[in-house]
């Protein structure tokens, strides 16, 4: 059971400026994209012009918080409370104050996000976890303080490490590393792996960087570094699998690996699991991201022939934008289509780009998700995620079921 709570926040604004490799650098005005949450009749609503960039009018008051936690906590006590932000946390003036009030000194608080520039003195961290923080994921880049500095716009690198330290050895710190070739990988990388362990780090999460449309950057802001050409995604999935072999940490590559559970899509990777899902009755096209392509299409291969996936361009399928729609190739498309439910696209739209070879097809938005993110599935057993996923393709069969022809 768990209260989780948005700080709000900006991003570049509330963490002390852009890191040089943020994927929000350079995202302007945006115009509305449509989504699921879209009017069928009017292409905007408030996430796809604004939640959907981040865009906050600042940090909330710590009176709203505080008011946001009371009032979740009137329905169950919670086993912990996270807290979140669309900024860095540590960067929120009254952190220490509003750790302190929602725990009590009893609930475990879990930092979901920060990268401690906000952090100024060393000893910042002990006083959190005297207040109650029990868990925090720490994006730390490399524990190279010059590259923190020049990469991250750290401006108290040491002290922002040593409060890594602190949290280390006596949370489970879950650190990050966004690699960027030729900048914080190869032996830069094994010594900050080295420098984790050490430190008692619980995890690493290896992240991918997105430089193009392609990977993510949707807002016309790509690319971040220009010249820089990312780690392919066998590549992270080679690196991540040898350095979780060799280190007591638990290590991941995000988006699409993690060695220990197979997540995203582990029933590609588990495939007797699939004795648990319902049989599938009617037929459809799946739509799906080129990354989740080749799992996603071997789980319903084995699954029978009455299911065909087919991918868009874009790397992520929440991030398929109604361009991608109409770069797809449709000639296999069937008449009833399951897409990605948050892809950023308006309905009435995606029809017009799948109906434009005069088929009269039907599209419709799939489950919430279909898997466990790496990112998330560091917290989780191999067991949770199955789990997970077996309900989430139970619902999609389901769907097909109803919907299909």
């Amino acid at each position: 059971m768990e209260v989780v709570i948005d700080l709000g926040g900006r991003p570049g604004i509330d963490c002390n400026g852009f890191c040089k490799f943020c994927y929000f650098k350079g995202v302007d005005k945006v115009e509305p994209m449509g989504c699921r949450l879209c009017s069928p009749l009017k292409k905007g609503c408030d996430y796809c012009s604004r939640a959907v960039v981040e865009i906050e009018p600042g940090f909330k008051p710590l009176d709203m918080l505080l008011f946001e936690v009371s009032r979740q906590r009137a329905s169950f006590e919670p086993d912990v409370i996270s807290l979140w932000a669309n900024a860095d946390l540590s960067c929120y003036p009254q952190l220490l104050e509003l750790v302190s009030k929602i725990s009590g000194g009893k609930v475990p608080v879990f930092l979901d996000y920060t990268s401690g520039k906000g952090f100024k003195n060393g000893d910042e961290a002990g006083a959190l976890i005297k207040a109650g923080v029990r868990k925090l994921s720490f994006s730390v880049f490399s524990t190279n303080p010059a590259l923190r500095r020049k990469y991250v716009g750290d401006r108290h690198s040491e002290a922002v490490l040593s409060n890594l330290r602190t949290f280390c050895e006596n949370c489970d710190v879950y650190a990050m590393v966004v690699l960027i070739p030729g900048i914080n990988d190869g032996e830069e990388l094994e010594k900050t792996c080295r420098d984790l362990e050490e430190m008692g780090a619980k995890g690493l999460m290896l992240m991918m960087f997105a430089n193009s449309e392609q990977q993510g950057l949707i807002f016309g802001n790509g690319p971040v570094i220009p010249g820089v050409v990312p780690h392919g995604v066998e590549e992270l999935k080679n690196l991540s699998t040898d350095i979780n072999k060799r280190y007591k940490m638990r290590v991941i590559g995000t988006p699409f690996w993690d060695p220990e559970t197979g997540a995203p899509f582990a029933l590609a990777h588990h495939k007797s699991e699939m004795k648990r899902l319902p049989a599938i009755e009617k037929s459809a096209t799946l739509i799906t991201s080129s990354l989740a392509y080749p799992l996603l299409s071997s789980i319903f291969r084995d699954l029978g022939d009455s299911v065909n996936v087919l991918p868009a361009k874009k790397e992520i399928g929440s991030l398929i934008t109604q361009k991608d729609f109409w770069e797809m190739d449709i000639a296999d498309m069937k008449e009833r289509v399951i897409i990605p439910r948050l892809a950023l696209a308006h309905d009435r739209e995606i029809m017009q780009a799948l109906r434009r070879d005069g088929k009269p097809r039907l599209v419709f938005r799939g489950p919430e998700a279909l898997t466990v993110e790496s990112e998330l599935s560091i917290y989780m057993t191999r067991r949770q995620v199955l789990d997970r996923e077996v309900a989430a393709f139970t619902s999609l069969i389901e769907q097909i079921n109803e919907v299909g022809i």
